[in-house]
């Protein structure tokens, strides 16, 4: 095959990768001939898969190699930097990492520390050399490049003279020896792009313009062909060569510079904007300032260096840093660090300080600070009055805005090394405090005030429980009035006197802020929930909710309504909801509706308040959502379903249980319901067919009742159960409804005031309901949802998924926390550039068991995939199974060692790559299947890390899905968070998330190495980064009162009741695999019925609620410190990724699991 006719050679490749998706199988050709003619054809994604094959036959030195340079070309550093560290940790004999390889993943500290071994052991040899020179030069290290090439220009051959001489030209231009490098650039290889820059650059030094235009313009013409190839490619192949061709463009500036003083201030201007728009790559921004210092000195660009010194600092590159801020400095401080610093520029002194911090010199950058703002900056202000006053006034300005970084700085360093205790408190916030003086329209340093003010009630707060817990009577007061009381007292006083300024803080703080408010918002509802009775704080949010726009409030709708009848703050609460309700009515109506259903009267009639008074201005509207609400509840649970849940939990109580008045609890209503007739066909049909024998039930019920003879109950139970089982075989032809049978009302709904649910955007027009089509599909599950269609104003079909026999509450929330999540890796730039973020969907609760759910298109669950592909392949679905009880019948009773052995001879005698597998022949092309694994596993770590934090369980194989265009997944039914799935009583979790052996295998070949872990780490980092915001939100979730029953519900209640199940977005459910695998019942049972809808509205016991609440927030700051695994100990990011991916894949955990739960997979 000639490489000259690539486009032959990528149609051989495409017919093979065809043939290998058939079932005939693949064409009889060599894999590593497919993977060498893939590389030549620049077709990486093919030639990485045939790679990939290569490498589980037997992953040798050259295979590693490769995989490192095609994952390169395809842009993925971390799946290359996998393949190093797969190499590292694997300790095969005839395995040998290279040098150049820490080179291809940009790794340059690493790689100058292997070149210079290597020459230790064989000082002669020119390619390490090279190799550290291309380090050297990298990293800035001008001095050490430019000795290292004069100490070996005079002994090496003119052709390794050429493949030095553009980097000892580097070092020469660094070090401004122009005479030297003008000797070095007539060796670099003419009609090079290097060669004609560098005679360019000193063309223009010796001032010969025309000369340096000449090679500008052959540089250009040389960079163009390379530079139209990789844009066709991708934006990010080109963007190295996008570099140059600015650098180019720069140098034409450079001589303008020179020649047109006029233009100088504009050129810089333009300088500064384009490095604004460049990636934060050390490595360019190095050469981008070189130029520019051909004719602006370090000194006279300080905002530029010091950005650039910043950067250094961010990326670990602090050797880098610490130069440039010595040079800028004029001295190196490091010598003698106990010595003031020279303040000639303070911002320079105060980015030194920061250096010194960064580089683990705590204790010295904080006095240096204090040094700092309390002696140099204060008498800096006395020096210039010399200037005329508007430059005087513009360095006052910056002196301030500078102070008040410096005073943030020192707020934030105290805490980090003092904690927080009754000793820092008052210090770190006069920092602050000063901070906002300085700059009081910075949004940092209120932020920070406020923050500080709220930790300080929080402190407190903890000390007077504490003061109270060893003595707490009955009616939840502390009963000892000795010092106790005292202390406590006091105490109470100190919280009052931080609760204010806190208040006040947020307020400014969300005036200012451009970004999230959300963390700030919902410190705010704490504060107000939890102190809002005092008059001080009443009147202080009462100021504050006068000033702040009314949008503010939208983003926190579910936790206002949750506290309307808050004895506290319920007035307060319900004047907000109506300016709300006047100006975003939309946003109001379906959580006011929900509230208005409530079972807790005081709730049901602050809800109705709220919506009496919405009618005045909008009663259409109004009237609308109730009609709706009202008729999607009744088409969620027919009366079949209602009439055959409730039986089986009256069955529960009364045989199982013998508990004859929960019993009666349960069917009361549902007689109820039937007295007051039907409305519709389908209920008239169900009336007919069941209501005399219902009828007859309730008489015998009623005349056990009156006599207590227990033969009039049985009586009863046969007429219930004969219902029951007639009900049981009509339920499954249930595949579809009709609305003129099952909800008249909402067939008739034509063009409605009403905003389709989940559409509502305060900055867009309102997307109406224009009707609601007249088909319902049932999806063949346990708990029967239906998919629903509503047709928009603006002519687009909504889809939903209508779910009953499910509280959506705490979806609606965990969504709110992705939402966050999602904000947080978008700001980051590390994350942000490989699109790390959440899938999310639309979650909108009718009402404590029903609601609906946004449909996410292109979705199936992993068990549906793996259940289609088994069955396709002729496997048993269940084989890993088969196999573990055939080892050990009374699995369950064994003890833990005798449970790993099972479990790991099950795993043994399975592959368990059918997901790989899937993945690949379910993509088109390699390319295709390129991009879908790597989103798969980025998506995979992201939510890794969110769940772990979140506490979140029950993550089997129909909880967890894939999209089939994307790859990514997308986990559904947040039921159980805050690890009360780690705390039940039977098959109480280990393990942080699912990250089982079918999971690692669909990754790239070194599974966890690589994109897996490096993502979690970036992840992680982000989270924790971030710990206030999210320990706002999830504090918010914890303390809830619709919302905390859920954390004391942790034991199983039910042994027969249907789990919380998979009822999702995809045709397939769990309970399939249940029955496949012959276990009964999930472990996570779902309360009752009513007593669910009770708890969900608040009704628990509030000792205890606080006490567990108090917990589960302890345990997740531990988390967001690193503090997760030994409290005393805080670990780094990678170090406590690598014990979670530990617990995670851990088959002692594993094998702990119910079966149901899948851990073989």
């Amino acid at each position: 095959m000639d490489q000259d006719i690539p486009e032959i050679m990528q149609t051989l490749l495409n017919l093979a990768e065809f043939m290998e998706h058939c079932e005939k199988g693949p064409l009889p050709l060599d894999q590593k001939l497919l993977g060498e003619r893939a590389m030549k054809c620049r077709a990486y994604a093919k030639a990485l898969h045939y790679k990939e094959d290569e490498f589980h036959k037997g992953p040798t030195t050259e295979v590693l190699e490769a995989l490192i340079s095609i994952n390169n070309k395809l842009q993925q550093p971390e799946a290359a930097s996998g393949v190093l560290d797969y190499a590292t940790k694997c300790h095969v004999a005839d395995l040998k990492v290279k040098e150049r390889w820490y080179e291809k993943l940009h790794d340059w500290d690493n790689a100058l520390k292997a070149y210079q071994q290597a020459r230790e052991q064989n000082p002669d040899n020119v390619e390490l050399v090279l190799g550290q020179m291309r380090c050297l030069e990298v990293l800035g290290e001008w001095d050490a490049l430019y000795h290292l090439a004069s100490d070996q220009w005079g002994s090496v051959e003119d052709i390794n003279k050429q493949k030095m001489a553009r980097m000892a030209s580097a070092a020469a231009w660094g070090l401004e020896k122009w005479e030297t490098m003008e000797e070095y650039v007539h060796v670099i290889p003419r009609d090079t792009t290097d060669s004609a820059f560098h005679q360019a650059v000193l063309a223009v030094h010796k001032e010969n313009f025309q000369v340096a235009q000449q090679f500008i313009d052959k540089a250009r013409d040389l960079i163009d062909t390379d530079l139209t190839a990789m844009v066709g490619e991708s934006y990010s192949r080109a963007y190295g060569a996008m570099v140059q061709v600015q650098m180019l463009a720069e140098l034409e500036e450079v001589i303008q510079y020179k020649l047109v003083p006029e233009r100088r201030d504009a050129i810089k201007q333009k300088w500064w904007d384009r490095l604004q728009g460049c990636q934060r790559i050390v490595e360019d921004w190095q050469r981008i300032l070189q130029l520019h210092s051909l004719v602006v000195k370090p000194k006279e660009d300080m905002r530029t260096w010091l950005k650039f010194a910043s950067l250094c600092r961010r990326m670990g590159r602090l050797a880098q840093s610490n130069r440039t801020l010595v040079t800028l400095l004029g001295t190196d401080p490091s010598p003698n660090l106990y010595q003031p610093l020279p303040t000639t520029y303070p911002a320079v002194t105060f980015a030194y300080i920061k250096h010194m911090w960064k580089s683990n010199l705590k204790e010295e950058a904080l006095k240096q600070l204090h040094h700092f703002v309390q002696t140099e900056l204060p008498s800096q202000n006395l020096n210039h009055i010399c200037p005329p006053l508007a430059e005087e006034t513009q360095q006052r300005t910056e002196q301030q805005a500078l102070l008040a970084k410096c005073y943030l700085k020192l707020g934030s360093w105290e805490e980090s090394i003092q904690g927080i205790n009754e000793n820092s408190i008052p210090r770190i916030l006069h920092y602050y405090q000063l901070a906002t003086e300085h700059d009081a329209n910075w949004y940092k340093a209120w932020h920070a005030w406020a923050y500080m003010n709220f930790e300080a009630v929080l402190f407190y707060k903890n000390q007077v429980q504490q003061s109270c817990a060893p003595t707490q009577a009955g009616d939840g007061t502390c009963s000892s009035y000795s010092n106790d009381s005292q202390r406590s007292g006091l105490t109470g006083q100190h919280i009052r006197d931080y609760t204010v300024p806190a208040v006040k803080g947020f307020f400014r703080s969300i005036a200012l802020s451009h970004g999230s408010t959300l963390q700030d918002t919902l410190r705010l509802l704490t504060l107000w929930f939890e102190y809002g009775q005092w008059g001080d704080v009443q009147n202080a949010l009462s100021e504050g909710l006068r000033a702040a726009p009314v949008e503010t409030w939208l983003q926190v709708v579910p936790q206002l309504i949750a506290r309307l009848d808050s004895p506290r703050a319920g007035a307060l609460v319900h004047q907000l909801l109506l300016d709300v309700g006047k100006q975003h009515p939309q946003a109001l109506i379906y959580p006011l509706t929900v509230a208005s259903k409530s079972t807790v009267p005081t709730r049901m009639q602050a809800a109705s308040r709220v919506l009496r008074s919405m009618k005045e201005h909008c009663a259409d509207l109004v009237q609308q959502a109730v009609m709706v609400s009202e008729e999607l509840i009744r088409v969620a649970i027919l009366w079949h379903e209602l009439w055959h849940e409730g039986l089986e939990e009256a069955s529960r109580l009364y045989f199982g249980e013998r508990n004859i008045k929960g019993m009666f609890a349960t069917l009361e209503p549902l007689h109820a319901m039937m007295e007051r007739g039907p409305q519709t066909l389908r209920e008239t049909s169900f009336n007919q067919a069941y209501g005399r024998d219902l009828a007859e039930a309730q008489e015998w019920c009623k005349k056990y009742q009156r006599s207590m003879n227990v033969k009039d109950l049985t009586q009863a139970w046969d007429l219930y159960y004969h219902v029951f089982r007639r009900i049981s075989k009509q339920l499954p032809q249930l595949t579809s409804l009709e609305l003129q049978y099952v909800s008249p009302k909402l067939l008739m709904c034509r063009d409605l005031d009403l905003a389709v649910p989940g559409s509502y955007n305060p900055n867009q027009p309102v997307i109406s309901i224009a009707k609601v089509e007249s088909m319902l599909q049932v999806i063949t599950s346990k708990q029967r949802p239906r998919k629903l269609c509503i047709k928009g104003s603006n002519g687009k079909d909504y889809m939903f998924l209508l779910k009953g026999h499910e509280d959506l509450r705490q979806d609606e929330r965990v969504m709110q926390l992705f939402g966050l999540v999602n904000t947080l890796l978008v700001n980051d730039p590390e994350t942000s550039r490989r699109n790390l973020t959440i899938q999310r969907y639309s979650v909108i609760p009718l009402s404590t068991n029903s609601g609906l759910i946004g449909w996410v298109p292109h979705c199936d669950t992993l068990h549906t995939l793996i259940r289609d592909y088994r069955d396709k392949k002729k496997i048993l679905l269940n084989i890993e199974h088969r196999i573990m009880l055939r080892m050990a019948p009374d699995y369950d009773h064994l003890t833990l060692m005798q449970k790993v052995e099972v479990f790991e001879h099950a795993l043994e005698h399975t592959n368990g790559d059918d997901l790989a597998k899937l993945l690949w022949l379910k993509s088109p092309s390699s390319e295709v299947w390129f991009d879908r694994r790597t989103n798969y596993t980025r998506s995979l770590a992201v939510m890794s890390m969110v769940g772990y934090v979140l506490g979140l369980g029950d993550r089997h194989p129909s909880n967890l899905m894939l999209d089939r265009l994307s790859g990514k997944i997308l986990h559904i039914d947040f039921g159980d968070c805050f690890e009360v799935a780690m705390t039940r009583e039977k098959f109480p979790e280990k393990i942080p998330f699912r990250l089982t052996r079918m999971l690692i295998n669909a990754m790239e070949v070194t599974g966890i190495e690589g994109t897996y872990r490096m993502t979690c780490n970036k992840v992680m980092k982000v989270l924790r980064g971030n710990k206030d915001s999210l320990m706002a939100v999830l504090e918010a979730f914890v303390y809830d009162p619709l919302l905390n029953w859920r954390l004391m519900d942790s034991q199983p209640k039910v042994k027969h009741a249907k789990a919380r199940s998979g009822s999702v977005p995809c045709s397939q459910d769990q309970g399939d695999m249940l029955d496949a695998v012959d276990i009964g019942s999930q472990p996570t049972a779902k309360k009752g019925i009513d007593s669910a809808s009770a708890a969900g509205d608040g009704e628990a016991q509030p000792e205890a609620l606080n006490k567990k609440a108090l917990t589960i927030i302890n345990r997740v700051r531990d988390k967001l410190t690193g503090r997760d695994f030994a409290p005393e100990e805080t670990l780094d990011v990678p170090d406590q990724v690598e014990l979670l991916i530990k617990q995670a894949t851990c088959h002692e955990n594993l094998c702990q699991c119910y079966i149901g739960w899948c851990p073989f997979w």
